[in-house]
């Protein structure tokens, strides 16, 4: 269980085809083998740490529903420690288990150096889990829907995550991890089966 708080952004060190290598720091502490961080929002599990290195095995079933594949290199990402259950809750509750991917439709900045972000979703059975006001996390970073229409998205972000995440980053086209509300998920689930078979 994360916050969508971000602690830091590591660095893609090298990726073969399943091992994924991330130089970090502050994410370091307390982490050991077989401990879960969470990786653009997606919740890994450390198999090998040397210095300030981590890595991580990413199945097949990860690189299919996630944006994980497309790392490259020097590629900035997104690094949470799971949180303490007698911690804050800074964010919202997120799972580190992707619901889709999007497409960042667009960035605009304005006078005050915030940014909105535009994120396309790819499946439409995401759609009925987001709200306006409501909580959403894009590679791992907890945020607010600022607005919303049929296939998209908006959230406004400002310049200290800019600053402290990979959004600050973000171009037109790139595609990012999306967690919706877990709350919504159980609704969602709890009515169809109200509802039965249609």
């Amino acid at each position: 269980m994360f916050t969508g708080i971000v602690e830091e952004t590591g660095r893609v060190l090298r990726r073969s085809e399943a091992r994924l290598m991330i130089g970090a720091g502050l994410t370091l502490n307390d982490t050991q083998v077989g401990s879960s961080l969470a990786v653009n929002g997606v919740c890994l599990t450390a198999v090998e740490i040397s210095g300030n290195c981590v890595g991580f095995d990413v199945g097949p079933e990860t690189l299919a529903r996630t944006a994980l594949g497309e790392l490259a290199a020097g590629d900035e990402v997104n690094l949470e420690r799971p949180m303490r259950l007698d911690g804050f809750v800074g964010g919202h509750l997120v799972l580190g288990h992707v619901d889709g991917v999007g497409i960042i439709g667009g960035v605009e900045r304005d006078a005050s150096l915030t940014a909105r972000i535009r994120v396309e979703w790819q499946d439409p059975a995401l759609a009925p889990l987001l709200i306006p006001q409501g909580s959403v996390a894009v590679d791992g970073v907890s945020l607010t829907v600022a607005a919303l229409d049929t296939r998209a998205f908006e959230v406004m972000v400002i310049p200290h995550t800019l600053e402290r995440t990979n959004l600050g980053v973000l171009k037109a086209g790139r595609r990012v991890n999306l967690e919706m509300d877990v709350i919504g998920k159980y609704v969602m689930r709890a009515l169809s089966l109200r509802e039965g078979p249609r």
